[in-house]
């Protein structure tokens, strides 16, 4: 029987600086960890403790794992002071991931902001994998300053496999060139069928995200968003991560927002 406590050792190939405070690092685990694109893992730094990220590779990536992280806190801090062949620990993959079957034929809505396309990267990865599948993919992304953009060489690379994408920044530069403005200020730029949006980012993004695409015309049970809570076990039982009848950890990370729309503490 797995330990579903026990990480597999993995040695840290490339760290990449995304921004300022934002860092991609690209693990071997000494066993294959086949996840879902949404689902998290535990990464855990030897005598400072573990956090939950959600890997930003594709899926179909076997041999490798992308987990892009933000300094923010103790675990952050040391995982930022990690170099090449270091090694670390990798507990899962955990949770429930995107139901990519449910988005066969439709339009997909990517509405990301700052660190939350982590996420949503391995998720534009795999819906590329599978493009043929889907009648059309957007991206809508928002961060803070041009200096603040995650993964600012490859919108290039997805806009070539056929992603639209629209990318605002709270405040410019006199370099930047693009919309100004929080992210919902794109929707003014597309046209949409209202089909499946897909959300993540800080929970004050994804609370007027949400609200936009209900506004607009999107079924709650059509919007999907990307939760995140203290995730401490990761399979259910600390309660850590308890959001009404659910624990993120087990029941998310992604929920439909027709699942958790009436729960109180839903944006907390």
């Amino acid at each position: 029987m797995v330990n579903p406590y026990k990480p597999i050792i993995s040695k840290v190939k490339r760290v990449v600086e995304e921004t300022p405070n934002i860092k991609t690092f690209t693990l071997a685990p000494e066993e294959r960890i086949e996840f879902k694109t949404g689902q998290f893992v535990q990464f855990t730094v030897r005598e400072v403790g573990e956090a939950p990220f959600t890997p930003s590779s594709s899926p179909f990536t076997r041999d490798e794992m992308d987990i892009t992280i933000m300094e923010a806190g103790r675990v952050t801090k040391a995982i930022h002071c990690l170099q090449e062949g270091d090694l670390v620990g990798i507990r899962g993959p955990l949770g429930r991931g995107y139901p990519l079957e449910e988005f066969y034929g439709k339009e997909i809505l990517v509405l990301g902001g700052g660190v939350g396309m982590a996420p949503l990267r391995s998720l534009l990865l795999t819906l590329i994998a599978l493009k043929s599948k889907f009648k059309r993919i957007l991206l809508l992304y928002g961060a803070k300053t041009p200096e603040d953009i995650v993964y600012k060489g490859q919108f290039a690379d997805w806009k070539g496999e056929g992603v639209e994408i629209h990318r605002s920044v709270d405040r410019g530069d006199g370099v930047w060139k693009g919309r100004i403005g929080v992210v919902t200020v794109l929707f003014d730029e597309v046209k949409l069928n209202n089909e499946v949006a897909i959300v993540c980012g800080p929970p004050i993004m994804m609370k007027f995200g949400a609200f936009k695409l209900l506004e607009i015309g999107y079924k709650p049970e059509n919007i999907y968003l990307s939760m995140e809570k203290n995730m401490s076990c990761g399979i259910g039982k600390c309660g850590h991560c308890a959001l009404g009848p659910y624990f993120v950890c087990k029941d998310g990370p992604v929920f439909k927002y027709s699942e958790i729309k009436d729960i109180e503490e839903i944006w907390d």
